[in-house]
C-alpha cells in the first residue's frame, strides 16, 4: 500500500534530518531503510523522483540516484523503467545483482530454475581444490607469518602470464599482472589507476556489464553511454562523445559483449583502437566471460600504451575463490601495482599460492575444456528449444540473449517467467538508468541444473514466447 507523494516527501526529508553528519548519499540510504523499517515508508510505496527530492534535500540528483541504487541492489528498493522506484515488497524479493539463489519451489509446485546467471558444473573442480589445499598446507610455516610483497606473487604471476598464453596480449611480463579479487575487483584497480579530477567521465556500451557502472559510480565518475550496432561500439558515435565529454576510459567486452553475446571483428576493433589512439584516452577490455581460445588482438596489444585488460577464473573453473587478473601497459605497471599496495596490499598470500598452483596444472586446462564442451551443449539446448525467435548466442558464451516478440516487454516476460519457474535477467539492468532498454533478457547456462529440467525451463519459456498477452492498455 502506498502513501500520497507529498507525505512521502515530508516523511523522508524529516528521517534525512534526523540522521547523523556523514557522506549524503549514505545519510539518505539510511534515512529510507530506517523509514521502511519502522513503517513510516510501507512495501510499494513510490518514492519521489529523483530531481524532485534532491531539490527538497538541496543536494545534487546524482546524490539521490546512488542513494537509491544502493538500496535497489540490496532489494529494498525495486526500479521499474517507466514507472519509478517503489519499496519493495519481501516477499516477492528478487535476487540481489551479483548472488543468485539456490533452486526452490515456484508457483504450483514448479521447481524453480536459476538462468539469472551462468553456473559451473562440478567436472573436477571440487577434488582438483581440496587437493591443492593439501598441497598448500605441506608448504613452510614461515610463510603464514610474513605480509606478502610484490616479489612474493612473482611465480603466481608468471603462472597468469602462461595461463593466457593463447590471448594476444602484445609483449606480456609477470610484472605487468596484478591479482585482484575477482574480475569486478580488477575493473575497480583500473579506473583507481586511470581516472583523474573530481568528475572524471567513463565510457561504457548502450548496453553494457553493470559491473562497469558500479564501479565507475564508486569513483564518482559520470557514465556516458556509446551507440552500438551489430558489430560493437560505432566509431564515429565513439569519437565525438569521447571529444564532447573529455573521456579518460571506455569499458568493453569484445571478445564477448556482455549481455549480446555479440562479437566485435577485427577490423571494427581496428577502428576502435584508431579512435582511442587520436583522443589520447585509455580503454579497458573485460575479458572475463569467454570460454574460448579462438581470439581476435586485444586492445592492449593494438594499443601498447593506453591498453588494459581484464580476465578472472570465474566463469572457466571456479567464481569461489574470488581471483582475477588486471593487466596494465607496461609503461605504467606501477601505477597499477600502487592502487593495489596501497588499497589491500595483495591477495591472501595462501589464495595466490592456490591458484598459481592450479594454473600450473594440465588436470586444470582439462578440466577447463570439459567446462566448454558441457557449457556448449547447455547453449544448444537453448538454441534448439528457442529457435525461430531473435536469439544472440555463442558456443563459447555462459548465457543467451533473446529478443522479445512483439506483445511483451522485458520486465513483464522475467515477472510471467518466475511465474512459471523460471528466472531471467531483464534488460533493463544491463542499460542506463535513464537510458532506453530493449525488450530482451539474458538466459544464463546453468550447468549445475541436469539438463532435462534446463530444456524443460526453456520449454515453459517457449510456451510464453508464442504466446504473449493480448491486452490493449487505455
Amino acid at each position: 500500500m502506498g502513501v500520497e507523494k507529498n507525505i512521502v516527501t515530508d516523511t523522508i526529508s524529516a528521517l534525512f534530518e534526523e540522521q547523523p553528519e556523514g557522506p549524503k548519499y549514505r545519510v539518505l540510504s539510511s534515512a529510507l531503510r530506517r523509514g521502511i523499517d519502522q513503517g513510516h515508508l510501507p512495501e510499494g510505496t513510490r518514492l519521489p523522483p529523483v530531481r524532485d527530492l534532491a531539490w527538497r534535500l538541496g543536494m545534487t540528483p546524482g546524490t539521490v540516484a546512488r542513494a537509491y541504487t544502493l538500496l535497489t541492489d540490496e532489494n529494498v528498493l525495486t526500479a521499474e523503467v517507466g514507472r519509478g522506484t517503489f519499496v519493495s515488497y519481501k516477499d516477492e524479493e528478487r535476487p540481489p545483482l551479483y548472488i543468485t539463489r539456490p533452486t526452490t519451489p515456484g508457483t504450483d509446485g514448479i521447481e524453480m530454475v536459476n538462468l539469472f546467471t551462468a553456473r559451473l558444473p562440478d567436472l573436477g573442480q571440487i577434488a582438483l581444490i581440496n587437493d591443492g589445499f593439501r598441497r598448500l598446507a605441506e608448504r613452510p610455516e614461515r610463510a603464514l607469518l610474513d605480509y606478502p610483497t610484490a616479489s612474493s606473487f612473482a611465480a603466481t604471476r608468471q603462472a597468469v602470464v602462461d595461463w593466457l598464453d593463447h590471448v594476444p596480449l602484445g609483449s606480456l611480463q609477470h610484472e605487468d599482472i596484478v591479482l585482484s579479487h575477482g574480475a569486478q575487483s580488477g575493473i575497480s584497480l583500473v579506473m583507481q589507476a586511470v581516472l583523474r579530477g573530481r568528475r572524471p567521465v567513463v565510457l561504457v556500451e548502450e548496453l553494457a556489464y553493470p559491473g562497469f557502472r558500479r564501479a565507475a559510480e564508486l569513483m564518482r565518475a559520470e557514465i556516458v553511454s556509446v551507440p552500438m550496432d551489430e558489430d560493437g561500439i560505432v566509431p564515429s558515435a565513439l569519437a565525438e562523445l569521447a571529444h564532447r565529454h573529455e573521456a579518460q576510459l571506455l569499458c568493453t567486452s569484445p571478445e564477448l559483449h556482455n549481455p549480446t553475446a555479440l562479437v566485435t571483428p577485427p577490423k571494427r576493433r581496428h577502428e576502435i583502437a584508431e579512435v582511442v589512439r587520436r583522443g589520447g584516452f585509455d580503454i579497458l577490455e573485460d575479458d572475463s566471460t569467454f570460454l574460448g581460445e579462438t581470439r581476435s588482438e586485444s586492445y592492449r596489444a593494438l594499443l601498447p600504451e593506453h591498453g588494459w585488460f581484464v580476465s578472472s577464473i570465474s566463469k572457466t573453473l571456479t567464481p569461489a575463490l574470488r581471483v582475477g587478473f588486471a593487466i596494465a601497459p607496461q609503461s605504467r605497471r606501477s601505477e597499477l601495482r600502487r592502487v593495489a599496495e596501497n588499497g589491500f596490499f595483495g591477495l591472501a598470500k595462501p589464495l595466490a599460492d592456490l591458484v598459481g598452483d592450479l594454473l600450473t596444472r594440465d588436470e586444470t586446462r582439462e578440466i577447463v575444456r570439459s567446462v566448454r564442451r558441457r557449457n556448449a551443449v547447455y547453449v544448444r539446448a537453448a538454441v534448439n528449444a528457442l529457435g525461430g525467435h531473435d536469439i544472440g548466442w555463442h558456443e563459447d558464451a555462459p548465457f543467451v540473449w533473446l529478443r522479445l516478440p512483439s506483445g511483451w516487454r522485458a520486465a513483464a516476460f522475467s515477472r510471467a517467467a518466475e511465474a512459471q519457474g523460471v528466472q531471467l535477467r531483464p534488460a533493463e539492468e544491463f542499460s542506463p538508468r535513464n537510458g532506453f532498454a530493449p525488450h530482451a533478457v539474458r538466459i544464463g547456462m546453468n550447468a549445475q541444473v541436469a539438463l532435462g529440467d534446463f530444456e524443460a525451463a526453456l520449454g515453459r519459456l517457449r510456451r510464453l514466447l508464442d504466446n504473449p498477452p493480448e491486452q490493449i492498455l487505455v
